[in-house]
């Protein structure tokens, strides 16, 4: 990149001295460090200012180094807004009477939440406009539409702040209007009893936002009056309710990173208390369930000595793990990812050696078609079950997407085995075409011999003899895998030559539940050498160039991308971490913020002197040395409450101060905004485009 005059910001330090377990660390930046309360005071206090100072400075930098990609960065943006369809809706889908979907508008952010009544030839109803609500607000977002059981009433949920809060509020379907009643801090979802009036919602705990109560409100009352119907006192554990498919229950939901505990309600009778389906196990051990109703049982899933999970079902009134019936066995070459329930079929989402497949099963082995699996050609997709809100139908909707192909949403006759494609994700594009770009699902052998799966992406064309840039993503983290999708946005590397490639690295649940077993704990190091053996294969086979491999990571993957630049930072040419949790010893020794206490069975509990000496060992801040880094662009936001803002901000500083060589560190911090960035659908696009511009600048690319 072209050099400027303006120096790299230096942080000043205040060193803090950090002790337990007989161990002290030296943290010069703790400084940067912000309460809630300092960040929204109206009057700044002055470390307050000494920390925005900063973070301005490093944008000012950022801004600077970056200054002749501005007309790259705007051309970026505008190429990947253009494969956007702006006038576009959603497939419609029907529940109790009525067609919902959504649409956008030409030119406009955001969504317009709209229905039909009866048939799709019905007068349209909006139901929120969001860009006419948004008017006024840098940040505005949506959290939970739920509809009343007499379609009259609606609820939903407004973000304004990006930290996850929601202020509840309610509108009447009838007259337009707004009711009187509104919730704050709470989550954006609730649900409604069958009386239209009782509603069932989750407020969030001050500081660490953790759900962790369930209240019952009646329309029309006060908030004040509101009856807690359930506490979760377990800091690990959060809870949340919904209601069942079959709209006779509501479920009260705990969990926590090993376990789960299930509760119910007559949706008829909502001031019962509420029954709980099976108690959770001890401290420490681990049974995580699932469940949805259906006639008289309650069908569940379970790893109760299933490391995969099974589904069995119990009757309603005696729904405890002794009279749990089993449906589907455990399989140690198949994950049980999620069921739903119809009235003639069984539908299995399901996992096998890292490809979802959805199994259709006859309840009925006599009627209707045979027990079968929905089948593509693609090698490496994504299929999953979309919304299916009615039991008393044989037609099932769903999702499927691949590298090559487009998000599709199918409507499946399971008795008939036809399938009718809805809608296909349109590319507004003149050059793409599916059959243009070449996928591929190939298997990197980590230090201990594990087969490690990568899905790539390229265009046809490109040369595959190791002179090609390329870009590896990964998360690795609680179980969430990252799945071989489509994305528009992708076709802007790949159509400059770049090979896309996702690690699908121990941590997630690619490959089983024992796959995230593998990547978390005492075995958390896995994750980052699985990534460090896929980019030697890649380099190897001839998939990127020895100096054009570039990393990209965030939130957990953020993490990723600061481990691997401390054990083999030589192997990128460049890196983006967005969002990057890097200061993992003191953020969970800090249970006042968010995600902290849930997450010790992730990570660990350093309270613990074993767990915390592991932890020691990849902290990526806590491992920062003299030595070379790859070029560098880290992400964050102001008002992040999932990874704190201070994480990065101190992150970056520290390596300025250590790093031996002379590429670029840049901080991009959004004043703005939170952990998922922006809420506009294309504002969001302008940190990728800034994100795409530093990779191809980094290898002579501005066009």
């Amino acid at each position: 990149m072209d050099k400027t005059t303006l120096e790299a910001p230096v942080a000043h330090k205040e060193p803090k001295e950090l002790s337990i377990h007989g161990d002290t660390r030296i943290d010069n930046y703790f400084w940067m460090r912000l309460s809630d309360e300092q960040k929204m005071a109206e009057k700044p206090d002055q470390q307050t200012k000494n920390v925005v100072n900063y973070l301005e400075a490093e944008n000012d930098y950022k801004e600077e180094k970056v200054a002749h990609l501005k007309d790259f960065r705007t051309e970026l943006f505008e190429e990947l807004k253009g494969r956007i369809k702006e006038k576009d809706e959603s497939v419609p889908y029907k529940m109790n009477g009525y067609y919902y979907y959504t649409k956008y508008e030409e030119g406009k952010n955001y969504p317009i939440y709209c229905r039909k009544k009866g048939d799709l030839k019905s007068d349209e109803i909006i139901l929120l406009n969001v860009n006419e609500m948004a008017e006024g607000y840098s940040y505005y977002r949506i959290g939970g539409r739920n509809i009343s059981p007499d379609n009259k009433l609606m609820s939903f949920g407004v973000d304004t702040l990006s930290r996850r809060i929601y202020t509840l509020k309610f509108k009447d379907l009838e007259t337009g209007e707004l009711l009187e009643d509104e919730i704050p801090h709470a989550s954006g979802w609730i649900a409604w009893a069958n009386d239209n009036k009782t509603i069932f919602y989750t407020k969030k705990e001050e500081g660490t936002l953790r759900a962790y109560k369930i209240f019952r409100h009646v329309l029309g009352t006060p908030v004040s009056e509101d009856v807690e119907i359930f506490h979760e006192k377990d800091e690990q554990y959060g809870v949340y309710a919904t209601k069942s498919k079959s709209r006779k229950y509501i479920m009260i939901i705990c969990g926590s990173t090993l376990a789960s505990e299930v509760h119910f309600i007559d949706a008829d009778n909502p001031l019962e208390e509420p029954t709980t389906i099976q108690p959770r196990v001890a401290p420490g051990e681990k049974h995580e369930y699932s469940v949805q109703h259906f006639g008289n049982y309650f069908y569940i899933s379970t790893n109760h000595n299933a490391e995969n999970f099974k589904l069995v079902k119990a009757p309603v009134d005696n729904p405890g793990m002794e009279q749990w019936e089993e449906i589907i066995p455990h399989r140690k070459d198949v994950l049980l990812d999620d069921f739903d329930v119809f009235q003639n079929y069984l539908v299995l989402n399901e996992r096998l050696k890292g490809i979802t497949e959805l199994r259709i099963i006859p309840w009925d082995k006599d009627k209707g078609s045979s027990e079968h699996y929905i089948k593509f050609e693609d090698e490496a997709h994504l299929i999953y079950a979309s919304v299916n809100m009615d039991f008393n139908t044989d037609i099932l909707r769903f999702g499927y997407s691949s590298m090559t192909t487009p998000n599709s949403t199918y409507d499946y006759n399971m008795n008939t085995k036809e399938k009718e494609l809805l809608k296909q994700q349109e590319v507004i594009s003149e050059t793409f075409k599916p059959e243009n770009y070449t996928s591929e699902r190939v298997f990197a052998t980590a230090k201990d011999g594990t087969k490690i799966p990568i899905s790539l992406v390229y265009k046809k064309g490109t040369a595959i003899d190791g002179s090609a840039p390329c870009l590896q993503y990964a998360y690795g983290s609680y179980g969430a895998s990252m799945e071989p999708y489509f994305s528009s946005i992708r076709l802007s590397l790949l159509d400059r030559g770049f090979v896309y490639a996702i690690a699908h690295i121990r941590g997630g649940s690619e490959m089983g539940r024992y796959w995230y077993e593998d990547g978390k704990m005492f075995k958390k190091m896995n994750t980052f050498t699985d990534f460090i053996d896929c980019s030697e294969f890649l380099i190897e086979k001839g998939y990127a160039a020895d100096d054009k491999l570039f990393a990209m990571g965030g939130s957990a993957g953020g993490l990723l991308m600061g481990a691997i630049i401390n054990i083999k930072p030589e192997l990128y040419r460049g890196v983006v971490a967005a969002v990057p949790f890097v200061d993992v010893i003191s953020t969970m020794l800090d249970e006042s913020i968010p995600l902290t206490t849930g997450e010790f069975n992730e990570w660990g509990n350093p309270k613990i002197k074993e767990q915390y000496e592991y932890i020691k060992t990849y902290s990526p801040y806590d491992n920062v040395v003299a030595q070379d880094y790859p070029n560098m662009l880290v992400t964050t936001g102001y008002h992040d409450s999932q990874v704190q803002y201070w994480e990065p901000a101190k992150w970056v500083a520290k390596l300025r101060e250590y790093k031996t060589d002379d590429n670029l560190l840049l901080l991009h911090t959004n004043m703005e905004f939170g952990h998922s960035g922006a809420s506009g659908r294309f504002d969001a696009l302008k940190e990728t485009a800034l994100e795409y511009a530093f990779f191809l600048d980094l290898i002579g690319i501005r066009e």
